[in-house]
């Protein structure tokens, strides 16, 4: 079963909330420019285009390049556009996609009674799921810490839970204190279990090592929060990423632990930090707000877009340089070599539905 397949056959816990999940609608340009050297021979481009889930309806898609554009499914099922320039004088490549979104909010209560411990044929079934990849690591230190933190818990909620309050409060977003704290460039296990800190990859991926440890199915997902605070705002709206971890008779479930560290672990509001966490939020920060630690555990509202899943990623046609990290914007190799000289301006405005 592909990736596709299973996030459409994605069940919701039960049972429902009685309030409505609520749906906002908008239309999103996805802009990049990569600057191409002279005398490249070779410049290939792979960009993220939105992906279609049960939460995520796309309509309208388009893209206006510079060169001819085809789309393949990469190593983990997500559709990927991508374009091949040869012995070209143009000094830039533009690349534009344009979408409308209706984005539905995901509301579950997490009923540990609505689930039950995985079987091992379920592991094997499920196994990419638990392998690490070269950010996400699983090592004697990660493992002795997952089982310090599950204490042999088996049933994945009650588990998923634990590591979950866990990370929320043993890390610190770096946005709260920018003049000491950062993150690490590639998403890492590592550096968020040595620092404590980091940004949304950090946190997810030390959730993700610790989660799989414990023998919980786990996924990345990249995409980027909405923000009423950049909607028509002409400025690139960036990228996030949250987790789905896997519950027999329930399916693939969300969680947002970094935004959870966000709203509901206090910290001081400053005149540096204070922009940083209002763009890093999804809808807003007001303050503290304690009950947003229960709702992105298994919850996520509906400002969002969804641009892949997965780490460590094969391209089709394959790249030179091995796997992607992750795809939240795009990779580019000039002459088969990876490239970091292009730039993503996401911009999005709310529609009527």
């Amino acid at each position: 079963m592909n990736r596709r397949t299973l996030c459409t056959l994605l069940v919701l816990a039960v049972p429902a909330l009685a309030e409505a999940p609520q749906q906002a609608a908008f239309h999103v340009k996805n802009s990049f420019s990569i600057k191409v050297p002279k005398g490249a021979q070779r410049v290939r481009v792979w960009f993220a285009v939105p992906q279609e889930d049960a939460q995520s309806r796309i309509r309208n898609f388009s893209v206006v390049a510079d060169v001819p554009v085809t789309y393949e499914d990469d190593s983990w099922g997500n559709r990927v556009g991508y374009l091949d320039v040869r012995s070209t004088a143009a000094e830039k490549i533009a690349v534009r996609e344009e979408f409308d979104l209706v984005r539905t909010e995901i509301r579950n209560r997490m009923d540990p009674a609505a689930t039950r411990p995985l079987t091992d044929w379920e592991r094997t079934a499920l196994s990419r799921y638990l392998q690490p990849t070269t950010n996400v690591v699983i090592n004697d230190k990660v493992k002795a810490l997952s089982a310090s933190i599950v204490g042999g818990e088996k049933n994945p909620v009650l588990a998923a839970r634990k590591i979950y309050d866990w990370t929320l409060q043993n890390v610190d977003y770096w946005v709260k204190d920018p003049d000491h704290l950062k993150a690490s460039p590639v998403g890492s296990t590592e550096y968020c279990l040595l620092s404590k800190t980091g940004n949304c990859t950090d946190f997810h991926s030390l959730f993700a090592s610790l989660a799989m440890a414990a023998g919980l199915p786990t996924r990345i997902v990249y995409g980027s929060l909405l923000k009423p605070t950049l909607n028509g705002v002409e400025v690139d709206g960036s990228y996030h990423c949250w987790i789905q971890f896997y519950a027999p008779k329930l399916g693939w479930l969300p969680l947002d632990v970094s935004l959870a560290n966000i709203y509901g672990k206090p910290f001081p509001l400053t005149e540096k930090n204070k922009k940083l966490v209002e763009l890093t939020t999804a809808t807003g920060y007001k303050g503290l707000d304690p009950s947003k630690v229960d709702y992105y555990f298994g919850s996520l509202d509906d400002r969002r877009v969804v641009w892949s899943v997965g780490r460590d990623l094969m391209m089709q046609p394959p790249q030179d340089e091995g796997p992607v990290n992750a795809l939240a914007k795009a990779y580019v190799e000039v002459d088969g070599k990876q490239s970091s000289d292009w730039t993503r301006e996401l911009t999005y405005k709310e529609i009527a539905q």
